[in-house]
């Protein structure tokens, strides 16, 4: 608390001798709950987001934007599957390549978008990694950045950042197009149905052939005359008779024997 109180007598000071010298100089102060951990440069830090600025002062090198240079922010590596999303930041020099802070993890994100649309600073956001060096590129050599027509005036585009985003941008649009997916799935899905009932019926008429083909050899042995009882007496005394015969050959080897001798 002393440091504190030092530290904002130190910034009193300093503003009232800015100001008798004719200069205007004001100290911000950056809210801490809004801060947030990410990678700016090589190493995982705390940025805190002020009035004007987003920074990091307690490592070095220092992470300081000014807002008043940022035209857009969009957000990189959103997904699912992911447990933290890249923060891109782009300067409104479009000669320049945007600031970057990586690996911030997802449960903050709200947070931060919230904060974007109080500071009036608009954002979209995708899956992937993009080429900024290409897009940089590209968006400084297009006179109509900002305009939602081609040259001729006529040919409709993306206007500004819209065409960095992954999703549609408009509640009609995606319920016309959810309506349309929907009739597209019904379609599939009924003609999947009728494909599963002739598959269905085509398995309950291949049961039928194999009980009728186990109904008719029954009815072949019914008329020979015998049942399996019978079938299986006779089968018995079969294993017999062969028994015997095995017995009677062996009887009779050693009698041959005696007889050569």
């Amino acid at each position: 608390k002393r440091l504190n109180e030092a530290f904002k007598d130190f910034c009193r000071k300093v503003e009232q001798v800015a100001k008798k010298n004719g200069y205007s100089l004001e100290f911000d102060i950056p809210y801490r709950d809004l801060g947030f951990s990410g990678n700016p440069h090589k190493e995982m830090v705390f940025i805190q987001p002020t009035l004007n600025c987003l920074c990091n002062l307690t490592e070095t090198p220092f992470f300081v934007v000014d807002l008043s240079n940022v035209d857009h922010v969009h957000f990189e590596r959103v997904t699912f599957m992911s447990k933290a999303f890249d923060m891109v930041l782009i300067n409104k020099d479009f000669t320049k390549q945007p600031w970057r802070v990586d690996m911030i993890p997802n449960e903050d994100k709200d947070a931060i978008q919230e904060w974007l649309t109080d500071m009036e600073i608009s954002y979209t956001e995708g899956p992937m990694n993009l080429n900024w060096k290409q897009i940089m590129s590209t968006v400084d050599g297009d006179d109509r950045f900002y305009m939602d027509t081609e040259e001729d005036e006529v040919t409709p585009k993306e206007a500004g950042w819209e065409f960095l985003r992954m999703f549609g941008k408009d509640g009609d649009g995606d319920s016309a197009g959810s309506g349309d997916d929907d009739s597209g799935y019904s379609e599939n899905s009924g003609d999947e149905e009728s494909e599963e009932e002739e598959e269905e019926e085509e398995e309950a008429f291949d049961s039928e052939e194999e009980s009728e083909s186990d109904y008719d050899a029954d009815e072949d042995l019914e008329e020979q005359g015998m049942d399996w009882d019978e079938m299986e007496r006779e089968a018995a005394a079969d294993d017999r008779r062969r028994k015997r015969d095995g017995a009677d050959v062996e009887e009779s080897r050693p009698k041959r024997r005696n007889r050569r001798r």
